[in-house]
C-alpha cells in the first residue's frame, strides 16, 4: 500500500526492507543487498507500461510498427527501465525515448498523461513486488530464509487494526 500511494520505489525502501525481514522471513544479509539493487535496476512495471503504452499509441495513430518495431520496443523499454530513477512520473520521460526509437510521435504521450498517476502507482507496486519476490528467491537459494516467519499467523497482531489475516499453513505442515 505504501508503494502504491507514494509511486516511488526509493521512498518505499525502508518499508520493503522491514517487510522482507519481518513478514517474509528473509535474512538481512540478503534483503539489504537485493532490495536496494532491485529498486535501482529492476523496474518491471515501468518496462511493461512502456511496451503497452507504445502499442496503444501506435494503434491510436494507426501506425504499424511491425515485428521489428515491437522487438525494438522490448529491448529499449528493458534498457530504459534499468536506468529509470525510482521517483514518480519518470516513466513518461523514458517512454519518449522508446517512442522515438520506433518512429512514433512523442506527442502520443498526451493520450496517457491523464491516467499516468494511477498507472505510476500500479507500476511501483509491481516493481516493489518483483523486488520482494527476487529477494525471497535469492534467500531461499542461499538458505537464508526463515519459513516459520513467512508462515507465521499474524492475526493476533492485526486484531483491532481492521486486519483480516488468514493463515496459509496447512495441516500437513
Amino acid at each position: 500500500m505504501f508503494a502504491f500511494s507514494t509511486s516511488s520505489s526509493s521512498a518505499t525502501l525502508p518499508v520493503t526492507l522491514r517487510t522482507a525481514e519481518e513478514k517474509l522471513g528473509i535474512d538481512n544479509r540478503v534483503a539489504s543487498f537485493t532490495i536496494p539493487l532491485g529498486a535501482t535496476i529492476n523496474m518491471d512495471g515501468t518496462a511493461i507500461m512502456q511496451g503497452v503504452a507504445t502499442a496503444f499509441i501506435a494503434q491510436a495513430y494507426q501506425i504499424d510498427i511491425g515485428l521489428g518495431g515491437y522487438m525494438t520496443v522490448i529491448l529499449t523499454a528493458t534498457l530504459a527501465s534499468v536506468g529509470t530513477a525510482g521517483v514518480p512520473g519518470v516513466g513518461l520521460i523514458t517512454l519518449a525515448m522508446v517512442l522515438q526509437q520506433v518512429g512514433l510521435p512523442v506527442e502520443g504521450i498526451a493520450l496517457i498523461i491523464g491516467v499516468d498517476r494511477l498507472l505510476d502507482m500500479i507500476r511501483t507496486a509491481v516493481n516493489v513486488t518483483g523486488d520482494s519476490m527476487v529477494t525471497l528467491s535469492v534467500a531461499k537459494s542461499e538458505q537464508l530464509w526463515d519459513s516459520d516467519t513467512f508462515h507465521r499467523d499474524d492475526s493476533d497482531e492485526n486484531e483491532g487494526k481492521g486486519g483480516n489475516v488468514v493463515s496459509t499453513r496447512t495441516a500437513q505442515e
